[in-house]
């Protein structure tokens, strides 16, 4: 099958399009295979080709952790999809039998994989992976849309839905808007009613977050204070909850614009993983700092359910051939996206 590849750790001249991947197979019998239309990059793709601790590739490895296509092939014991539903995916596949599966907490179980990273990847013609991972949607859906959907938005929901438990009432400060995490953070909190503020370094992705439904909109860069900024306009109160997928280089703003109770969540360390923070305003201003990464089978099930409701969906930038998927991780790479970069595959 034809895949997008590398075959080593490195920068773009690793990425090539092979047509020698073998197909892979059913191998349980609650496997579904995919033929897949179409993926979507993450920065988790970027971090793969580049290296992360503890990940080991071998050559010819299949990027990408989204997807969406049609049911090919299904196990002897699988139930939920039909050979040709259209489906999307769930990209962490869990044991399924310690302790945080069986308590509905997938992503924090100790063999949780993510596809393109622990597993072959999305960016290729065909993908398997357990039914419990797939999930039907309407076959008029946009499969470019649909492919780009999964991973930002399972990781949004969990972070303010289950973590942060976002309301109507919140203020909610999202910092780097024209991401994939930070633009689905946005679609679910102004879903649930709260007022959203967002950063960028550009007035163009600004103006983008505010038809998509921003409240508050603020520059961040070089000689800017963002917290001072929300403080100055909020009369010292500050937001209720910060959405933070940068880290290192957002922490201090992050956590200098959240009120008192306030809650930040974490879902990644884009600018670097080291922080520093001045415990005596934790404690004196009670603030709830919490981890958050991926999403759990019942997120899922709730994510699917707002988009084949038409609910929530996904923020394209742009679509790529597969033939072009190297000038897709360029672009990924490049940080002036605003939504996700799909690559088609059919």
């Amino acid at each position: 099958m034809r895949a997008l590849t590398i075959d080593a750790h490195g920068g773009p001249e690793q990425i090539r399009v092979r047509d020698d991947i073998p197909i892979p197979g059913i191998v349980d019998a609650r496997d579904v295979r995919v033929r897949l239309h179409a993926a979507a990059l993450n920065h988790l793709d970027l971090w793969t080709l580049h290296g992360l601790p503890g990940i080991t590739i071998t050559p010819g490895w299949v990027l990408g952790a989204d997807g969406a296509g049609v049911v090919e092939e299904i196990g002897r014991d699988v139930s939920s999809v039909q050979v040709g539903d259209t489906v999307f995916l769930n990209p962490g596949i869990s044991c399924g039998r310690c302790e945080y599966c069986l308590a509905g907490d997938q992503p924090l179980c100790l063999q949780y994989k993510i596809l393109g990273e622990h597993r072959p990847g999305t960016i290729a013609e065909y993908v398997v992976l357990p039914e419990v991972n797939v999930r039907v949607i309407p076959s008029t859906s946009s499969i470019e849309v649909a492919a780009a959907y999964p991973l930002v938005t399972l990781t949004a929901w969990r972070m303010c839905v289950t973590r942060a438990r976002v309301c109507a009432d919140d203020t909610v400060l999202i910092g780097g808007i024209g991401g994939g995490v930070a633009l689905a953070a946005l679609l679910v909190c102004k879903a649930i009613g709260a007022r959203a503020w967002v950063t960028s370094r550009s007035e163009e992705k600004l103006a983008r977050a505010r038809a998509l439904g921003a409240d508050e909109t603020l520059r961040h860069g070089e000689g800017i204070d963002v917290a001072q900024e929300i403080r100055s306009r909020t009369g010292k109160r500050g937001v209720d909850v910060v959405i933070d997928n940068v880290g290192a280089a957002t922490w201090r703003e992050s956590l200098g614009s959240l009120g008192r109770r306030g809650r930040l969540v974490c879902c990644g360390s884009t600018s670097g993983p080291i922080v520093e923070t001045d415990l005596r305003r934790l404690f004196w201003n009670q603030w709830t700092i919490m981890g958050s990464t991926m999403g759990s089978q019942t997120e899922f099930d709730a994510i699917t359910r707002e988009f084949n409701a038409g609910r929530l969906s996904a923020v394209i930038d742009s679509v790529f051939s597969l033939d072009a998927g190297r000038q897709a991780l360029e672009r990924l790479a490049s940080g002036q996206q605003f939504g996700k970069v799909v690559v088609r595959i059919a």
